[in-house]
């Protein structure tokens, strides 16, 4: 039994907000850095080399990559060996995101009610994912949300006579919907199985995967593949304006499912699709 203050936990988070609004994950930077050189269309090509420039800068100056620096998304796999001391585990990482977002200089989006509308000032609550592993360690992944991308999120109840290709369709026609609102060239993040929040979850889970790295299925590692060419195919381009580039990456996470139901979920990643991560 291995024993962790939350304090460290608090430090961790903390870290991790202002890493990952000021840093992109390097694949990410990789894949945009080469998008500049492979988009065939001109203005297409002088607005992703904008967008490199811009998350260049960003890292050099420790300043935002993107204005909407998001609502703070935890995911907390946690050790069963480990034993959690100090105050409670919640309380504990949302003080961390507290303290990142006012340290790190970052935008506080988060109202206290989503009717009311008022904004809590230190953005706060994030939502946090904890999942029990083995081990005495605890894996922290702060990932900041934001919603000019995740409102162009969707998902739907297929039933099991759904297709492949009905799955694909239902994809490209999301992101073909959102057109240039989620800030193209976008990660898509699909979640496919379990029940209605199991799928959105995994859509979300799927975003923090390296871009790099294709599902270990291969039938679904082909599925990325065909939903990545048509997307591009629809010639939104980046920033809308037109082009080869409208996606980076599609990454598909999946989870078995009742035999009467067939859930997909999709959430959409802006080019500054944001992740960091530590174990302590």
């Amino acid at each position: 039994m291995r024993e962790i203050h939350t304090d460290d936990i608090i430090k961790a988070v903390k870290e991790l907000c202002i890493k990952a609004n000021t840093i992109l994950p390097k694949d990410l930077n990789e894949i945009i850095d080469e998008k500049v050189k492979t988009e065939k269309s001109e203005l297409g090509k002088q607005v992703m080399g904008d967008i490199s420039e811009n998350i260049n800068c960003a890292k050099q100056i420790g300043v935002p990559i993107c204005q909407d620096t998001g609502m703070a998304v935890v995911f907390m796999n946690i050790g069963q060996d480990v034993h959690i001391i100090g105050q409670a585990l919640e309380d504990a990482v949302n003080e961390g995101v507290r303290q990142g977002y006012e340290q790190g200089l970052l935008r506080k989006s988060i109202v206290s009610d989503p009717l009311r509308r008022v904004n809590t000032g230190d953005n706060t609550p994030c939502v946090l994912h904890i999942k029990i592993v083995e081990g005495e360690n605890i894996d922290i992944t702060v990932a900041p949300k934001g919603f000019g991308s995740e409102n162009m999120s969707g998902m739907k109840m297929f039933t099991p006579s759904a297709t492949e290709n009905d799955i694909i369709d239902f994809v490209v026609n999301t992101i073909e919907k959102a057109g240039s609102n989620p800030c193209p060239p976008i990660v898509v993040g699909v979640g496919i199985g379990g029940d209605f929040e199991k799928c959105a979850y995994l859509a979300k889970l799927a975003l923090c995967r390296k871009v790099s790295i294709r599902n270990a299925d291969k039938l679904y590692a082909d599925m990325e593949a065909k939903m990545l060419e048509r997307i591009n195919a629809l010639g939104i381009g980046p920033q809308g304006f037109g082009g080869s580039t409208t996606a980076l990456a599609v990454n598909i996470e999946t989870y078995p499912t009742h035999i009467a139901g067939l859930p997909v979920a999709v959430n959409v990643g802006c080019h500054v699709t944001r992740h960091a991560s530590q174990t302590i």
